[in-house]
């Protein structure tokens, strides 16, 4: 049987960008990324004023990430620009990523997440394991009517990113579902 998708969102767990503004955490490294906003060439001048955006990301994570027993898998507004600019920092190969196309950003009537139904389309029945900053018990909800498969919606604090509990928490749900699908 194939190994469960983890569903990785950068800003919030692997980017504590709620941390204190002043105090980078212990153990992280700060990338800079340069802001695109896609202008035109005649106001590029005045995009460069822009400042980039600050990322804090921490190396260890990625040999961490890599220790578990999912296929790793990008669930970010970065989407492929995680390849480029976060992947490298934290030691990850490319991996592939959700491409949330014209459901990017965009509120749902009913309050789930515009990244749940996306990311329950792309699993396809698989089971996988979600981090991120902004589940709610709605997302929860709609994975378990939808999704035919186990899914974690594991939230982590955007103050603090991930820590070794999560990765734990992680770890024992992967164990979890190689036994059930041993036995089962």
């Amino acid at each position: 049987m194939s190994r469960p998708l983890l569903f990785l969102d950068v800003d919030g767990p692997l980017n504590p960008y709620a941390a204190k503004p002043e105090k980078r955490p212990v153990g992280y490294t700060t990338l800079r990324v340069p802001r695109n906003d896609g202008a035109p060439d005649e106001h590029r001048a005045l995009s460069l004023r822009r400042r980039p955006l600050r990322v804090w990301l921490n190396p260890e994570h990625g040999r961490v990430l890599l220790r578990l027993d999912y296929e790793l898998c990008w669930a970010t507004t970065w989407m492929a620009d995680a390849n480029r600019w976060i992947a490298p920092v934290l030691g990850l190969p490319e991996l592939p990523f959700v491409d949330f196309g014209d459901a990017l950003l965009q509120d749902r009537p009913d309050g789930v997440h515009w990244k749940t139904a996306p990311l329950v389309d792309y699993a396809n029945g698989r089971p996988f394991a979600w981090v991120d900053d902004e589940q709610s018990d709605l997302d929860q909800a709609y994975v378990t009517a939808h999704h035919r498969a186990r899914g974690l919606l594991h939230h982590v604090d955007p103050r603090i990113g991930l820590r070794e509990d999560d990765f734990r928490t992680l770890a024992d749900f992967a164990r979890c579902l190689g036994t059930s699908q041993a036995t089962g």
